[in-house]
């Protein structure tokens, strides 16, 4: 890829709701405007439609930039853009105006309430390979402002943490309605390719960090030491090891999982890396067959997704989803959709998920999604609504 002008954040011109931003640890990426969109589809043909849109003659860069959304039978939403380049930083003030938290869906309690639906299919699932091990289940904090909320302020306050990767991707929206977003710092990457050289870094099992050296060590070790964690990672990674097998000459992995630490929490991970047998395997491709991920939606997929249907009550849309982009080369970085909102005009939408296994304890469950609410709260200095 090469820059044809910069953009950083200041440089607001043109059609505001096409800008585009992915600042990850070690790279930095911003694009502006919308010259082609790749005709939408589910995850399983994204590989050969992006192919086929790089094929084809056209002008302009050979860049695509996007977001898959959580189901994957949905249509995805990637757009050639205008023009791109490495970003300026601090540019925009980090500012919100002030932000109140309307209503939770589900709340706590009935949140509690569908883990434990879960939990009792769980236990209950017959012995056998395609039985139900997992599922992810995803709570909502609907919040609104007293002005219509700029996703890149956003961004830039939820990117305080120089260990995530911070995104701002334009979303489709019906005709008439204002523009939307997916703004979020997400610590997972799905998965990331140059040349034939793959990476993949899953997060599954997660515990709060508090900033206290010996209560941080004394989580932390239970964290390295419970079963049940360590059981919904094992799934991830075997997961991402079963997809990526078929198309790499080689793909290692460690045999446990290691700490991986944001500002406010500690995730188990893994770091897989792999030689892809061909070079027309994309990154494109390779986001296709890994999306969604165990860490996301659970195991084996499809009763998975079913179950999610069924116990969560909103479409997720893009939450839990992957973030990125591909070029003609095949090369990209695709991250996984978590800590983020989803925003249009003075209202934003908030999730967080858990994952679900047969051992799993309600009040836990909601104690993991409420941290990992309260992050995203003390980040953006979310209160409660006052009252009329």
């Amino acid at each position: 890829m090469s820059a044809t002008r910069a953009i950083d954040a200041r440089d607001l011109g043109g059609d505001v709701a096409s800008l585009f931003r992915l600042h990850a640890p070690d790279r930095r990426l911003a694009t502006d405007g919308i010259r082609s969109r790749l005709p939408a589809g589910p995850a399983a043909t994204l590989g050969e439609r992006v192919a086929t849109f790089f094929a084809t003659p056209r002008s302009g860069a050979d860049l695509l930039v996007g977001a898959l959304p959580f189901d994957p039978h949905q249509d995805d939403a990637l757009y050639q853009p205008e023009r791109f380049s490495t970003p300026g930083t601090g540019s925009l003030p980090s500012t919100l105006g002030p932000l109140f938290a309307t209503a939770e869906l589900p709340p706590a309690a009935d949140y509690a309430d569908a883990v434990a639906r879960c939990v009792a299919v769980l236990r209950d699932a017959p012995a056998g390979e395609d039985a139900l091990r997992k599922v992810v289940l995803a709570r909502g904090l609907r919040v609104e402002g007293a002005a219509p909320i700029d996703p890149h302020v956003l961004a830039v306050k939820l990117g305080s943490d120089a260990s995530v990767t911070t995104y701002v991707v334009p979303l489709p929206v019906a005709p008439g309605e204002a523009p939307a977003w997916l703004v979020g710092a997400t610590p997972e990457l799905l998965v990331s390719r140059r040349g034939r050289a793959v990476v993949s870094h899953p997060l599954a099992g997660s515990a709060r960090r508090v900033g206290n050296e010996a209560e941080d060590r004394r989580r932390t070790d239970a964290l390295l030491a419970s079963d049940k964690d360590l059981h919904e990672h094992r799934f991830v990674v075997e997961a991402i090891l079963d997809g990526l097998a078929p198309l790499c000459s080689q793909l290692q992995a460690p045999p446990r999982p290691s700490l991986h630490a944001t500002a406010t929490m500690w995730h188990l991970a893994t770091r897989i890396t792999g030689t892809l047998k061909t070079d027309d395997i994309s990154s494109a491709t390779l986001a296709g067959v890994l999306h969604p991920t165990p860490a996301v939606c659970g195991t084996p997929r499809l009763p998975a997704l079913q179950a999610i249907r069924d116990l969560e009550p909103f479409d997720r849309g893009f939450y839990a989803g992957a973030v990125g982009w591909t070029d003609a080369s095949g090369d990209g970085d695709w991250y996984v959709a978590i800590r983020c909102a989803r925003v249009q005009g003075h209202a934003m939408h908030l999730f967080a998920g858990a994952g679900i296994v047969a051992d799993s304890q309600p009040a836990l469950e909601v104690d993991e999604t409420a941290a990992k609410f309260m992050a995203l709260r003390n980040a953006l200095g979310i209160d409660d609504a006052r009252a009329a």
